[in-house]
């Protein structure tokens, strides 16, 4: 019954993965939009940290964490975010809310685990207004807005080749619909402009993990991790149309679709570069772990050809994680709240996006629970997160955020024979 009522469960969200608009950052408008964090709950309440691996959780993030799994495991999570949007003379408040994740996975041999998902890769959703005067002294205004987004299935494999050390790979399959949409209108003119853009994306990549770790005095573990994501190579089908309207009714006129074949751009490639992930962590096992990661990416080598911006500049990319979590008492009768996981972590994101010339960096704060579902191994977890990104200076937007995630996990017994018929 839980099984037949998980998948119409996946069937029917995971509509919600492909219609949703996953953000409303100016700064979605870069790029291929916002890189959503594809960690769970679990792993983002630490920071983000993709290093750690138990029996009873997915990790998205390092598919040599499957190998420790001992359990099939049902995992979902959604989150709600708050953004206090500030200009240097303006401020707005808004929220979206978001499916994260849906995910399944289960051991299919001794040290051996698989599991697949789909999750949103990256999201666009902006609407921006500016006004400028011309030579005439006339007011131009401009208006940006932007939607889609890509999504992401995966397969993942992790196995235990000898002790202490997991290997694992991931496949990726990404694909979706951005659309950009620019309409400018000048004071005392009857006629708009109009310039709408839309790019369909596909492609693959490949997420590839190690992780060493040996015991220490009986009791410790030394966790040990290198993770790297190789480049994300994405073939890009866009279309352009340019007209004008009225700005009485709002009827197109002479609205025509360009010819992108002329200048290459009606097929693109883009290519966002490898990441590479270097982590290292210590604990109790079932008690408490602190670890910390460093990424790096050579972000400078992207570009996006077919929305020619002149503002923005990629540079090379770097992040520093740190988290962890406590358990005071995992096998506790008397207090439900020792049965807990405390989960906490803070994380500093240089992304390489640079526009107007100041760079556009993040700063976040993490802390969550994990709440244990009566006496089985299935948990919620519950997180928060705290951050800002961008800054007021040379006319940006400063985005401050708060993050509310729930993430559901469930266990079950598969591949179990029956001893007595």
């Amino acid at each position: 019954m839980v099984k037949k009522f998980l998948i119409a469960f996946f069937c029917i969200a995971s509509y919600g993965i492909f219609a949703q608009n996953g953000t409303i950052s100016p700064y979605s408008y870069f790029g291929i939009g916002d890189l959503r964090n594809n960690g769970t709950v679990e792993n983002q309440m630490m920071g983000g940290l993709g290093m750690y691996g138990d029996s009873i959780h997915i990790n998205l993030t390092n598919p040599a964490a499957y190998s420790k799994l001992k359990l099939t495991t049902y995992t979902a999570g959604i989150s709600h975010t708050a953004f206090s949007l500030k200009s240097f003379t303006e401020e707005e408040n808004v929220g979206v809310t978001n499916l994260d994740y849906l995910a399944i996975a289960f051991p299919v041999a001794k040290n051996v685990g698989v599991g697949f998902g789909l999750m949103p890769f990256s999201s666009v959703g902006y609407n921006l207004t500016s006004e400028t005067t011309n030579t005439s002294q006339e007011t131009v205004t401009n208006v940006f807005a932007g939607e889609g987004g890509l999504n992401r299935a995966y397969l993942s494999v992790g196995f235990q080749p000898m002790k202490d050390l997991s290997i694992g790979a991931t496949v990726n399959f990404n694909f979706g619909r951005l659309e950009y949409q620019r309409i400018q209108s000048v004071e005392n003119v009857q006629f708009g402009t109009l310039d709408r853009r839309e790019s369909r994306i596909n492609g693959y990549d490949f997420n590839y993990a190690a992780n060493y770790t040996p015991t220490i005095k009986d009791k410790y573990t030394l966790y040990t991790s290198l993770m790297v994501n190789t480049q994300v190579n994405l073939t890009s089908e866009n279309t352009e149309r340019l007209g004008s309207f009225s700005l009485v009714n709002g009827q197109e006129i002479e609205v025509i679709d360009v010819d992108l074949e002329a200048n290459n751009l009606r097929n693109t490639e883009l290519k966002i570069p490898t990441i590479t992930t270097l982590g290292l962590g210590f604990g109790e096992e079932k008690k408490w772990f602190i670890g910390g990661e460093y990424s790096f990416q050579k972000f400078s080598d992207f570009e996006n050809a077919f929305l020619g911006l002149e503002n923005v500049t990629y540079n090379d990319a770097n992040s520093m994680v740190l988290g962890g979590f406590f358990i005071p008492d995992y096998r506790s009768l008397s207090s439900y709240f020792k049965r807990i996981t405390y989960r906490a972590g803070l994380r500093y994101d240089v992304t390489g996006l640079e526009v107007n010339n100041k760079e556009i960096n993040n700063f976040g704060i993490t802390f969550g629970f994990g709440l244990p579902l009566g006496n089985s191994f299935s948990n919620l977890n519950i997180g928060f997160e705290a951050g800002r990104r961008g800054t007021t200076d040379a006319n940006l937007i400063e985005e401050s955020y708060f993050k509310f995630n729930v993430g559901l996990s469930l266990n079950d017994k598969w591949f179990i024979k029956r001893r007595i018929n």
